[in-house]
């Protein structure tokens, strides 16, 4: 059987080609869909090199097919993931070549949460997990600072009231100012070079405060955001956080050493009250001069008490008793040594009557002598120790006589 051509004519309507459907299609659809809100779950989500982010939207019962593209995706203050409830805002694109639509997003926040505060959540933990918030990071800072440094914007009333009340409590401070935006595009960046400009002042600043007035959450985001967080944890100089908002505690309050609500609490960290300084003195000084007193009423107590001894009232009364008793010492010891040569005087001439009486010599003066061998002084007792010829020694009570044996009688 033939087929059967139709025509425009047959039908009585134009036959569109399905690419000029289609761009019909895509003109409807986008000029109608061109701002929307849609809401649903993240599922099939990929994010390839490009840098593009392509998932589908769904609920119990469709999908929608959702791109962003990657200079949007730049911006994102959270993690996009699978099984993600989102609330996104874009227009509706059609695709010719597959016939297919899409979602294109230019706005998504996490749903029941906003992006910020999602975004700020990831960060804290992030940043806990590295240990930046540990109480034993925490330096104190000096009683008494000389150069103070505040990274803050310039024109902001920040500075303003900050230095109102330095210039109240304490005097003889220097305040180095490091202009940086506080919020908008950019002003992390700024902040954190403010922070590492500071970190390179010599004489190196004492404390470094870092801050700005109140705001929103969107106001005080650059306080949250890494480069700031980083900056503050590499900070060598103690470093006083002073965002001004006491409901919301930024990254930066936590990863400080110190926090304080506001810029004018800050400037009250810093520095002393010259009024509570004075009024410290004062006590110091009254308790130094009642301890002096004592001190010296218990030392003069001691010193009475030492004078009204003997020996300190009558000093040389222990000199004279102590030479007087030397000189009996002295006479008693020269009556003792003279009665001892005596003694001894006595016992010598006792013991030279009796060497006298046993000596050989007094014998000899008696008319007897001693004879001796000539050449060993060995005294003669006998006549058989002599033999003839040999020279004898005999000893008179006057002089000595040397003589030689010619004949031997032994009796």
């Amino acid at each position: 059987m033939p087929k059967t051509l139709v025509t425009d004519s047959a039908l009585g309507e134009r036959v569109l080609s399905v690419s000029q459907f289609t761009a019909q299609l895509k003109g409807v659809v986008e000029s109608h869909f061109s701002s929307v809100w849609v809401a649903g779950e993240i599922s099939n989500f990929s994010r390839p090199q490009s840098g593009h982010c392509y998932f589908t939207l769904k609920d119990d019962g469709a999908q929608l097919r959702a791109v962003i593209w990657r200079n949007a995706s730049t911006r994102l203050k959270f993690d996009l993931h699978d099984g993600l409830e989102v609330v996104c805002r874009g227009s509706l694109d059609v695709y010719p070549p597959r016939g297919s639509y899409q979602m294109v997003v230019t706005e998504i926040e996490p749903r029941g949460i906003g992006a910020l505060e999602l975004a700020l959540r990831k960060l804290r933990e992030k940043f806990a997990a590295e240990g930046l918030f540990d109480a034993d990071r925490k330096r104190l800072l000096p009683a008494f600072p000389r150069r103070i440094g505040f990274v803050t914007s310039p024109t902001g009333a920040a500075i303003h009231d900050f230095l109102q009340v330095i210039k109240r409590r304490w005097s003889g401070v220097e305040v180095y100012v490091f202009p940086a935006r506080v919020q908008g595009t950019g002003a992390a960046e700024e902040i954190a070079a403010g922070i590492k400009l500071a970190n390179r002042i010599k004489p190196a600043l004492d404390v470094l405060v870092v801050g700005r007035g109140g705001g929103s959450l969107e106001d005080l985001w650059a306080f949250n955001e890494e480069p700031v967080v980083r900056a503050i944890a590499e900070s060598r100089v103690p470093i006083v956080s002073a965002v001004g908002h006491e409901i919301d505690v930024t990254l930066a309050d936590l990863v400080a050493d110190v926090r304080a609500l506001t810029p004018t609490e800050a400037a009250e960290r810093v520095v002393p009250s010259s009024a509570d300084v004075s009024e410290m003195l004062r006590h110091f000084n009254d308790r130094l001069r009642r301890s002096l007193t004592l001190r010296t009423a218990n030392i003069r107590q001691r010193l009475d008490a030492l004078a009204s001894r003997p020996a300190l009232a009558r000093p040389l009364d222990m000199v004279h008793n102590q030479s007087r008793a030397v000189d009996e010492f002295a006479t008693r010891l020269h009556s003792v040594i003279k009665l001892n040569v005596r003694d001894q005087q006595q016992r010598l001439a006792a013991i030279s009557g009796q060497l006298d009486a046993l000596s050989p010599l007094a014998v000899l003066g008696r008319g007897y002598s001693l004879t001796q061998e000539a050449k060993t002084g060995k005294l003669v007792t006998a006549a058989n120790q002599l033999k003839v010829g040999q020279e004898i020694r005999t000893r008179l009570s006057a002089g000595e006589v040397v003589s030689v044996v010619s004949e031997i009688e032994n009796r």
